[in-house]
């Protein structure tokens, strides 16, 4: 990348070249996933859609291709909630490196009762937490093959308000299900947290960086059929909202940010500039209990063991 490009402001709708780069971004189908692979497909990297739907995954990618003419796109069938698949899926990706993976995708139930996958372990935790940290060892070799790789991790501001409990990690003591949802986000930003604490202490040149969406809306998200279609209703309804949130492709712009900036160093955390909720992505300090090492090293270890793979993750 040239110092022209380094030195560049930076500039949302204009972010830099990612021509050469291969990115895997998970539940890159739809939502938030979508928008970061539409954008990073339009820097000229690859986007690999990690997502279950194979459907839903080709949905995504007419769409993308009929707003990015060229765009280097296509679809890995993945299923987080089933750890035991992951090692598998990944060959599929048929990559010599890996540039940088997304863990974006996530589940988030509004009702009781609550549900366990296949292997006995509660869904959203198991998803949006155990799923990602497995992927992250089994990616762990064509990240290693990258000369500046990112893993990204995409949290939620509902992990601001959340706290995790060590001896309550999947909620079968307390579940409620919009706190456990918060809390699966939080065990994934802690362990973002830590990895790149761990992977510096290793001398690795893999990063890990922590970004969010801030408030992203649907009403606020323009049209992307069939992916997303927003009526007219919809949207005037959603105006007001605008004053203090936005639609899911600028919720988008912080991870894109995270993935492309050199000046984006491990162990940060991004979100949008206005109260963490809107605007223009910056940098945001961490929460203490984000950065929790006493936490952090729990949820290491057991999520490691949960989830059927190495401390060292491959990349220590």
């Amino acid at each position: 990348m040239s110092s022209v490009t380094q030195n560049r402001p930076w500039d949302a709708r204009r972010p830099p070249s990612g021509a050469g780069r291969n990115v895997l971004v998970t539940g890159g189908n739809a939502g938030i996933g979508y928008f970061v692979a539409e954008q990073l497909a339009g820097t000229g990297a690859g986007v690999v859609l990690g997502c279950r739907d194979a459907g839903r995954a080709e949905a995504a990618m007419a769409s993308i291709r009929s707003r990015v003419p060229g765009a280097l796109v296509r679809h890995l069938p993945l299923d987080l909630a089933d750890l035991p698949s992951l090692r598998t899926a990944v060959d599929g990706l048929a990559l010599d490196r890996l540039d940088a993976v997304v863990h974006n995708a996530g589940v988030a139930l509004d009702d009781p009762p609550r549900r366990e996958t296949a292997a006995g372990h509660e869904l959203m935790f198991a998803t949006n937490h155990l799923g990602h940290l497995a992927l992250t060892r089994w990616v762990a070799p064509l990240l290693a093959a990258a000369p500046a790789s990112r893993i990204v991790t995409v949290g939620s501001f509902a992990a601001r308000s959340e706290r995790l409990d060590p001896d309550d990690l999947q909620s079968a003591v307390d579940y409620r299900p919009k706190r456990a949802y918060g809390r699966s986000k939080l065990a994934q930003m802690t362990f973002g947290f830590e990895l790149d604490r761990r992977l510096r202490a290793a001398g690795s040149t893999v990063l890990s960086v922590v970004a969010h969406p801030g408030g992203a809306l649907d009403s606020l998200t323009p049209s992307r059929p069939p992916v997303h279609v927003r009526t007219t209703g919809e949207r005037l309804r959603g105006l007001p909202a605008g004053l203090l949130v936005q639609g899911k492709d600028r919720g988008a712009w912080p991870i894109v940010r995270a993935v492309l900036d050199p000046q984006v160093r491990g162990g940060e955390l991004w979100g949008p500039g206005i109260l963490g909720l809107r605007g223009a992505p910056r940098r945001e300090p961490v929460q203490a209990h984000m950065a929790d090492r006493a936490v952090a090293a729990r949820l290491w270890a057991a999520g490691c063991e949960l989830a059927g793979v190495e401390p060292h993750l491959g990349l220590l």
